[in-house]
């Protein structure tokens, strides 16, 4: 259960809008699934997706009861980093889904997990058990797993004080001539391609730094260090920027790398053990097919 108090400035904002602006890793429609079913409160009573939130409102967001799953378990070998008896961290492959949704009922990590972990954390619900966050399937790298829903919501908790350690390595088109920057645009859902995200007035607040790591001769290796999580940020704010990430068939250059996908490795994820309070880091290198990419530029340079 998470009970959120209305400040002064969110007065007036839809409430599906003002908890998706709040709790990471949601969506507008996700909270107006979670209203629909009476799991949200606002001082006690159950409202509608379209009510306006006032200052000093208390909202409280119940958990979802947990109903057995029909996820099948499935042996894909994951690469789990490291585990004990409340998370784990696990390497998600280039090209996996994180969970199960239209299109994608088998096959990804969290059909994975089930097979390899004992428990998983059920606050996200049958689909999405233990999944904390998210990176896209394109996307290489590391995810923070809960096994029990007291861990979970201290990870969440990390996520939204911003102080989970989240580095990404990426190519880009172009050369970056600074050695490094702060993109500090809003994020929203772009009103020209509602499957797309974009740098919109009225999107949630995204932050991410950037440190130049290798220029060549058109492109530029970056490592982007997150602030906020929000759906496509780093692709969504390097094209801003005008160096759009290499590969990427929704946010690059008509013209760019066959490389099936992003060049985007999330390389690095830090955070405190919501059991022993120990800092935790994890590293993992880049994926061969992002290496090979690599080293063909360093063999034109």
């Amino acid at each position: 259960m998470q009970e959120i108090k209305v400040s002064a400035e969110e007065n007036g904002l839809r409430i599906d809008r003002f908890l998706a602006e709040i709790i990471p890793d949601t969506s507008r429609s996700d909270m107006q699934g979670r209203i629909k079913e009476g799991i949200v409160l606002v001082n006690g009573n159950a409202v509608k997706p379209n009510y306006k939130v006032k200052t000093e409102d208390l909202v409280t967001v119940n958990e979802r009861e947990l109903v057995e799953s029909d996820i099948v378990p499935e042996d894909l070998n994951l690469d789990i980093i490291y585990e004990d008896e409340h998370v784990a961290v696990v390497y998600k492959p280039r090209g996996m889904v994180v969970h199960p949704a239209a299109g994608h009922t088998s096959g990804t990590l969290v059909n994975g997990l089930m097979h390899q972990l004992d428990n998983l954390s059920g606050i996200n619900g049958e689909l999405r058990p233990g999944i904390v966050h998210r990176i896209d399937k394109d996307t290489s790298g590391l995810l923070m797993v809960a096994k029990d829903d007291v861990t979970h919501r201290g990870l969440v908790d990390q996520l939204v004080d911003k102080s989970v350690t989240r580095k990404y390595t990426a190519l880009v088109h172009g050369v970056i001539p600074h050695d490094k920057g702060t993109i500090e645009a809003p994020i929203g859902r772009n009103p020209k391609e509602r499957q797309a995200m974009a740098v919109v007035d009225d999107g949630k607040e995204a932050v991410t730094h950037f440190n130049v790591i290798e220029r060549y001769e058109d492109f530029t290796l970056v490592e982007c260090i997150l602030e906020t999580g929000r759906t496509h940020q780093i692709r969504v704010h390097m094209k801003y920027i005008g160096y759009p990430l290499a590969g990427d068939p929704k946010y690059g250059q008509r013209k760019t790398l066959d490389t099936e996908g992003q060049m985007l490795h999330a390389g690095t994820i830090g955070f405190i053990h919501p059991a022993n309070g120990e800092y935790m880091e994890f590293t993992s290198p880049l994926p061969d097919e992002f290496e090979e990419v690599i080293s063909e530029l360093n063999r034109k340079s």
